[in-house]
């Protein structure tokens, strides 16, 4: 029998509830933010990007503090479908930024199974701030005027900064990065973590241009870098 056959039987089998199995390990179950991440996580939450009403249904469950926003288009390639403003995560946000619902829920599955644990792990103490370059921006790639359109033109995309810890630290991607200190393996393992939840995940690793910031976004490629 061919894994696809298998596969196929095995999903009949628990759509028509000859067998029971926990929603965790259900393909056919709701992403919940609350449950921990496993191998079905992407696949769930691949099922959000043609799902506007699914979508918005898993992302009323986060802890964010958000605003749904009408779709926009600002200029040639350039515009936003179900999307979000964000005011504030299991962090303050700083100045409001846009998402579209699937990239924010990542940044919410991100935020609460990596960033915040990783945070206490390394350094004693949650974040309270998160530091960013923006969210939504109607430009090319590296604004070279030959390239193609950015994520960040889409609303797919955020540019993390910094985080502000709950007492009063300040942890830098710019002056952070290095991997001989515990704000250094801490942006290391966040970044990493991310890469489970975004499609795009852009360090100082990558090249000079993200010397400064994480680039977390939502795309048809996959990079983690």
């Amino acid at each position: 029998m061919g894994l696809a056959t298998t596969v196929g039987l095995a999903a009949l089998a628990i759509w028509q509830h000859w067998i029971e199995i926990p929603d965790a390990w259900s393909p056919l179950a709701t992403l919940r933010i609350d449950e921990k991440p496993n191998l079905l996580t992407r696949f769930k939450l691949s099922r959000l990007s043609g799902d506007g009403r699914l979508c918005g249904n898993v992302l009323s469950t986060a802890d964010m503090s958000f605003e749904r926003l009408s779709d926009r288009e600002t200029g040639p390639g350039c515009s936003f479908h179900d999307a979000v403003r964000i005011d504030g995560t299991t962090a303050r946000v700083g100045k409001p930024f846009t998402l579209t619902c699937r990239a924010a829920v990542s940044l919410a599955l991100w935020e609460r199974h990596v960033l915040q644990p990783a945070a206490v792990e390394y350094l004693g103490a949650p974040v309270a701030e998160l530091e960013h370059f923006g969210s939504y921006a109607c430009r090319n790639i590296y604004n070279r005027p030959d390239a193609t359109r950015s994520r960040h033109a889409t609303a797919e995309a955020v540019d993390i900064a910094g985080f502000v810890l709950a007492d009063g630290r300040r942890i830098r991607v710019m002056h952070d990065w290095s991997e001989g200190s515990d704000e250094g393996r801490f942006l290391h393992d966040v970044r990493d973590g991310a890469c489970s939840f975004f499609d795009g995940v852009l360090s100082p690793d990558y090249n000079a241009a993200h010397r400064d910031h994480l680039h977390l976004d939502r795309g048809s490629y996959r990079m983690c870098r």
